[in-house]
């Protein structure tokens, strides 16, 4: 059987919610986010706000500044959370059984099982018309537009829904998949970051088609990941499409508008923050193994500290104690704070017992 997956990426999600909601947005530069007169970020953007170089996880007084006419719109998450589900109905509707969502404007479809052809190319190409029939249909139905890639696995997928946005639909044949990587920079491989990055740009390597005619050692480069990372170059990909629906971690976080240090401000945010974890994962019948804390400065310097333990946690108070823990050993309060959070990650279906830390 020959592997089919799709990537499916909702243009501009959160932005044309907004403009499909409101007539009056349409076709304006919309962002969603705190206003510039705010300490906040950019949650999410319109295409035309992004003529003007407006990106998410902006400032959002950067994105004004950028962006004079730029109308600010305040996120409604669970709106989004909404009509995210009922585009995955849709999916599931028409066959994309084996879905792995992983935002809620993002999903690979793995539909292997429905594809034809004595080819891999061929397999591939008869599902051309279920994916235009995907995107009419959420075009028709939730008035729309969603950008889908088809190819041979979750790697080439992905790429091929970032080739051509908003409202495309690229196919990656199974022989042309190094020729499509070929000029692409490296950075857009799965897993590539800005170390890694910078460290196969000082050895002369910035496209993919450099690194696929690399024939040097690349552990000495990237450590024991080079022989995965010349694999996805060559556009090799075994990863699975994971329909399982758990979750990995849950985290809070608040922007203060105006940067703080002081304690009392901050515990009790941490214990808001600590407070709102815990009940998710009570509900959730989940307990963390691990605790982390992140802090923002003034300059955006972003700090992360974690600790693991032996024995999961899930109270609120457990969760607090630890992130100040953190906080005091590691010292992070040394000037004022912009933005501070706590995430618990490592989460299993467990009674809590006694905590232990693990050293």
């Amino acid at each position: 059987m020959f592997r089919v997956i799709f990537h499916l990426d909702m243009d501009a999600f959160y932005a044309s919610v907004e403009q499909r909601d409101n007539p009056a947005l349409a076709g304006k530069p919309v962002i969603v986010g705190s206003p510039p007169t705010q300490r906040g970020v950019v949650a999410a953007c319109s295409y035309e706000a992004r003529k003007f170089g407006v990106r998410s996880a902006m400032p959002s007084v950067t994105a004004g500044r950028l962006c004079p006419s730029g109308i600010f719109v305040r996120p409604r998450i669970e709106s989004y959370k909404a009509e995210s589900r009922e585009i995955m109905a849709i999916i599931r509707e028409m066959g994309g059984e084996l879905i792995e969502q992983v935002s809620v404007d993002e999903a690979y479809i793995d539909l292997s099982e429905r594809a034809q052809g004595e080819t891999h190319d061929a397999a591939l190409e008869s599902l051309l018309p279920l994916a235009r029939e995907m995107k009419q249909a959420i075009r028709n139905r939730r008035q729309l537009t969603a950008t889908i890639g088809v190819a041979p696995n979750k790697l080439l997928a992905k790429l091929a829904s970032d080739f051509k946005k908003p409202d495309g639909l690229t196919l990656v044949r199974e022989s042309a998949k190094v020729t499509f990587l070929q000029p692409l920079p490296i950075r857009a491989l799965h897993g590539v970051g800005a170390v890694t990055e910078r460290a196969l740009h000082s050895a002369g390597l910035m496209t993919i088609g450099d690194l696929q005619k690399h024939r040097g050692e690349l552990r000495s480069l990237v450590g024991s990941w080079g022989p995965e990372l010349k694999r996805f170059a060559m556009g090799e990909d075994n990863r699975p499409v994971e329909t399982g629906d758990e979750i990995k971690s849950i985290s809070s976080e608040n922007t203060f508008l105006k940067d703080t240090e002081d304690r009392p401000t901050l515990r009790r945010c941490l214990k808001e923050q600590a407070g709102e974890i815990a009940a998710k994962l009570q509900k959730r019948r989940l307990s963390a193994f691990t605790v982390q804390v992140k802090v923002r400065y003034s300059d955006f310097t972003t700090l992360t500290r974690q600790l693991s333990l032996e024995d999961p946690l899930g109270s609120s108070a457990d969760i607090y104690r630890l992130a100040c823990f953190l906080l005091a050993r590691e010292k992070l309060v040394s000037r004022p704070i912009r933005l501070i959070g706590i995430g618990v990650s490592g989460l299993v279906e467990t009674q809590i017992r006694q905590l232990h830390l693990a050293i």
